[in-house]
């Protein structure tokens, strides 16, 4: 679910969870769990960092505010086995899919449709509040920061994953258009990313320093650490199609305002009949990091 404006989505490539209008959820919502699977190893290690900052026994409940197909909600009730895991989204079709992935696995994860951010203050007390990738899609994020902070038994900790770094899937000199192709497309999606923002319902145009946001939410920062994905070539058929539905997205957002030599090598990158294009190349890989915001209620 990021990639395309230093951000990550759940599913690289795929619409976020937040844009609700005009999506085949029977479709995106496996493209967007593999996505998130793919990541499991950096959630993981996301997880056990945040048992180091508040000790799993005394967590009794969790909330992941945007929790998509599930995979970080699952993986957070595997390191706090003691806590009830509420995993909120807007997407009925995504919740399903949580709740499949908690049973199957024996978890104890409950779901429960909501709308961010109106209804934040009905989700009830938490001793640790998830916020990945959905503050990004919230107009005043400030305003959503006090919310979920007000959400945090005493001493409870609030982890907002943003940033991070954008997500390379092509050696600097593909062999293919002009070198830095990946860069360029950032750095127009990170255009189109600001007219997302300022399109959403009361935006605001804030900073985002972080540490200063959660200070100003009424919370004291504990710590902000950068977790890596790292999956080299040759990569798996799997993560070769994220990898396509990646590019595939970017050439959907942003390919007209592309220079015309770069929206020639983007069509070729995804052309499978081109020798040079993802679906085939042997040097495609993903490397990219999620950055952990975390801050904690006196």
């Amino acid at each position: 679910m990021n990639d395309h404006h230093q951000r990550r989505h759940p599913a690289p490539g795929a619409p976020h969870p937040h844009d609700h209008t005009h999506m085949d959820w029977n479709e995106l919502a496996p493209l967007l769990e593999r996505g998130a699977e793919l990541q499991t190893p950096l959630y993981r290690e996301a997880a056990a960092w945040l048992g180091d900052l508040l000790p799993a026994a005394g967590v009794r409940r969790i909330i992941d505010v945007g929790s998509g197909p599930g995979v970080p909600a699952c993986l957070l009730a595997q390191a706090f086995p003691h806590a009830e895991v509420v995993a909120v989204d807007f997407t009925p079709e995504l919740l399903e899919r949580t709740e499949e992935r908690a049973r199957a696995a024996g978890l104890r994860v409950t779901t429960r449709r909501a709308e961010l951010p109106g209804d934040i203050p009905d989700l009830g007390p938490a001793d640790l509040v998830w916020a990945a990738d959905s503050l990004h899609h919230l107009g005043d994020q400030r305003a959503a920061l006090v919310d979920l902070a007000g959400l945090l038994r005493p001493g409870g900790l609030l982890a907002v994953v943003e940033g991070g770094l954008p997500t390379r899937h092509l050696p600097q000199h593909a062999g293919i258009g002009r070198p830095g192709l990946e860069a360029r497309i950032d750095a127009v999606m990170a255009d189109w990313f600001v007219e997302m923002r300022a399109a959403l319902p009361g935006a605001k145009d804030e900073p985002e320093d972080w540490r200063a946001l959660l200070s100003g939410a009424g919370l004291t920062p504990s710590g902000t650490r950068s977790f890596l994905q790292d999956i080299p070539a040759p990569v798996t058929d799997t993560v070769r199609e994220q990898v396509v539905a990646a590019f595939t997205r970017r050439r959907a957002v942003v390919g007209e305002r592309l220079p015309r030599d770069d929206r020639a090598a983007l069509d070729r990158l995804l052309d499978p009949a081109d020798p040079q294009s993802l679906h085939g190349r042997p040097d495609v890989f993903v490397l990219s990091a999620r950055t952990v915001h975390t801050a904690r209620r006196g």
